[in-house]
């Protein structure tokens, strides 16, 4: 059974930073590419980055280049997400994803003063 655990989100004020991670189990991490979507209030489900199975490979919508990171650990089954220079735009559920759409349940992440 295919699990994806993301964690780490909560508040945080704007231009701060938070790490979010995806623990995942039930298939051979490293043969997918894997990626971060969120669900924000307004524009539904929105793709943020992808990154390669052997995580050379990354890939950013244009709202978050320059601010977030996506890297993985294919020894921890782990996928990241490090995020800077966050904006009230960007609150949401975020979730990690496998190709297929199968994803978690996700971690919340609001941006407000």
């Amino acid at each position: 059974e295919v699990q994806l655990q993301a964690s780490g989100g909560g508040l945080v004020q704007p231009g701060g930073s938070l790490r979010l991670s995806c623990a995942a189990h039930g298939f051979t991490f490293s043969s997918y590419a894997m990626s971060w979507g969120r669900q924000t209030p307004g524009k539904g489900r929105e793709w943020v980055a992808t990154i390669g199975g052997g995580g050379g490979a990354t890939a950013y919508a244009e709202s978050v280049k320059d601010r977030f990171t996506i890297s993985r650990d294919n020894v921890k089954n782990m996928l990241y997400l490090q995020m800077n220079n966050l904006q009230p735009e960007d609150t949401g559920l975020y979730s990690c994803a496998k190709p297929d759409g199968s994803r978690g349940q996700g971690t919340q992440v609001t941006v407000s003063s």
